[in-house]
């Protein structure tokens, strides 16, 4: 059977048998080495443990980074293709090295605080969710949430509390055709999820598909607008990246548009692109 597996140095083991326990209660197949996953030889379990992984948790801390098993175990996985969400489990770490090179690109979980694991699980089960949406976990697997109704993330502005969305009113470009506006809502509508699709040559780019029309997401540095097209190029190039100063376990992110060179903020009651990263640029997951 294939699971959801938990890669991490025996430091944090109490953390993680917490995370394995929500988890497995809320429906999730989960492997843990010290629940059932070890046998008497370490190489093949974690063998195993990556050879029938659906998804592959690392809990990153200087000591994964250090540990011997740990980088062999996340290199093996990353060999393999295997899907990887990583997890931020220590304050003021940042993955270096071979760590930093496997999990580049990759929007980390915040865990830093123990105060707000519970929130920080339900991230992770949304993360999960999302990511596997074309695996084995799209049926409903969770006890706890009720499915989304849309597929794809939807983006709440933290400062403001409103959801970015299509408006449905289309304007015409004379360089790229037919362009529909973007707006914010004050609830999530299927215009407000984004379905992500990773660059082809780069796992740090993602394109953005709206749910609803198949538009995908743009920014205009000359004219300082965000807006969606029916096909994607440079300007609907985007990197998104978790947000370091949030610790309430939420999944906080900024979102940076590639060619514009700007960060998407809320500012004024509008959208726009702004030269730094600021409070009014960081956007909650959903």
């Amino acid at each position: 059977m294939s699971h959801i597996m938990l890669s991490y140095q025996w430091d944090i083991q109490g953390v993680v048998k917490k995370v394995f326990e929500r988890l497995t209660e809320d429906g999730f197949p989960v492997w843990m080495d010290i629940e059932g996953g070890m046998s008497s030889n370490i190489n093949d379990s974690m063998a195993f443990g990556v050879d029938n992984a659906i998804v592959v948790i690392p809990f990153m801390t200087p000591k994964y980074a250090d540990s011997k098993n740990c980088k062999k175990e996340l290199n093996y996985a990353d060999a393999q293709n295997k899907e990887i969400v990583p997890i931020m489990a220590e304050k003021d770490y940042k993955a270096v090295g071979w760590l930093g090179l496997i999990t580049a690109g990759l929007l980390w979980i915040d865990f830093r605080n123990p105060g707000t694991i519970s929130t920080s699980v339900v991230s992770l089960e949304k993360e999960l969710q999302h990511r596997c949406s074309d695996l084995e976990l799209a049926k409903p697997i969770s006890t706890k949430q009720a499915p989304a109704p849309f597929k794809g993330r939807a983006f709440r502005n933290s400062k403001t509390g409103k959801f970015l969305a299509e408006s449905g009113e289309v304007k015409y470009h004379q360089a790229s055709g037919s362009r529909s506006t973007l707006v914010l809502r004050d609830n999530p509508e299927a215009t407000s999820y984004w379905v992500e699709e990773r660059h082809p040559s780069n796992k740090e780019v993602v394109f953005y598909k709206n749910f609803a029309t198949n538009m995908y997401l743009g920014y205009d540095a000359n004219g300082d607008y965000i807006y969606t097209k029916s096909e994607h190029y440079g300007a609907e190039e985007w990197n998104l990246v978790a947000e370091d100063t949030s610790h309430n376990g939420e999944r906080a992110v900024v979102i940076f548009a590639c060619y514009g060179k700007r960060f998407l903020a809320v500012r004024n009651g509008k959208l726009t692109g702004v030269a730094s990263r600021d409070a009014d640029c960081v956007w909650i997951l959903e």
